[in-house]
């Protein structure tokens, strides 16, 4: 969404790193200027300008494990009637899997503070991303799911639900945690997987919720889990009070049903340290990046 007056668009922040969590104050300052800067993160010196009037935004959707430092903003987008929606990310791993995300207390009483100021139609759980390993397997995914929908009942009535990406770096961490531990496991691999999925179901089903899958090449829609999307143009319909055309982002994975949208985010900026982090290389560049932000910057990194 650039100047020359296209339509609005779904403006994604962020799949690139938690912006509520971690940079709160520089999203205010681009709402109120009415625009920032994205580098193509393959292509930095490709720069868009994308603006963020109301008038040219069909919807925010907002990623993240820790809304808290954002709930001031949330003002501001409700005097000028932004619809948005929020993804809160809540696994309760821990270290050494997540080693700066919010304990699973803060998460589940930070979702729900959410949900009561915005309504639990706005905000949808990530179960994101299932790992396999010590500790993990499919009766304790299931064990801590059914304890995490317990303490979520009543403040959303969706979860979505992804299995981790081996990518290449994402293998190589996951086998070098500095406890020992490997991770490396590809649940895809499990024969119990559509067992374990519909365990899940179940349990979201007992609370209320809807299981979606995300991004999955596997169908689990006889398991209960039909795929979904995290950009979800029917929801963010609703939101917007027009309809919008369901077709796919052609930006995402072949899997990925999400709606085109324009994510304002950059690599290599959230703190959280999840080590599975397809868009973070390593704490040390993620803490030398954040140290040179600029609330008031048009980017969210120097460019």
């Amino acid at each position: 969404m650039v100047e020359g007056g296209q339509a609005p668009v779904i403006v994604s922040a962020s799949r690139r790193t938690d912006i509520p969590a971690f940079y709160a104050q520089w999203f205010a300052h681009r709402l109120e200027a009415g625009h920032c800067l994205v580098p193509n993160p393959f292509n930095p010196g490709q720069v868009a300008t994308v603006s963020l009037r109301r008038e040219d935004v069909d919807a925010f959707v907002f990623w993240t494990r820790d809304p808290r430092p954002f709930l001031p903003v949330l003002d501001s987008l409700d005097r000028d009637r932004y619809p948005y929606l929020f993804l809160v990310t809540i696994t309760g791993y821990g270290p050494p899997l997540e080693p700066r995300a919010p304990s699973l207390a803060e998460a589940t009483a930070a979702l729900r503070d959410l949900a009561a100021r915005i309504g639990p139609q706005r905000v949808v759980w990530r179960y994101d991303p299932v790992i396999f390993g010590p500790g993990l397997d499919r009766a304790s995914h299931a064990r801590r799911f059914a304890d995490l929908a317990r303490a979520l009942a009543g403040a959303t009535d969706t979860v979505k639900l992804s299995f981790v990406d081996l990518y290449r770096k994402t293998a190589r961490r996951l086998q070098r945690l500095p406890d020992g531990t490997r991770y490396a496991v590809d649940p895809t691999d499990s024969p119990d997987l559509a067992l374990l999925v519909r365990d899940l179901r179940q349990a979201a089903a007992d609370c209320g919720m809807g299981l979606q899958t995300c991004a999955e090449e596997r169908d689990f829609t006889e398991a209960g889990a039909p795929p979904g999307s995290c950009v979800d143009a029917v929801r963010v319909s609703r939101l917007c009070g027009k309809e919008l055309p369901a077709v796919k982002d052609r930006g995402q994975r072949p899997w990925c049903g999400c709606a085109p949208s324009r994510d304002i985010g950059m690599n290599d900026s959230c703190l959280h340290g999840c080590v599975y982090c397809y868009a973070t290389s390593g704490e040390e560049a993620a803490a030398r990046n954040h140290s040179r932000h600029d609330p008031e910057g048009e980017s969210l990194l120097p460019l």
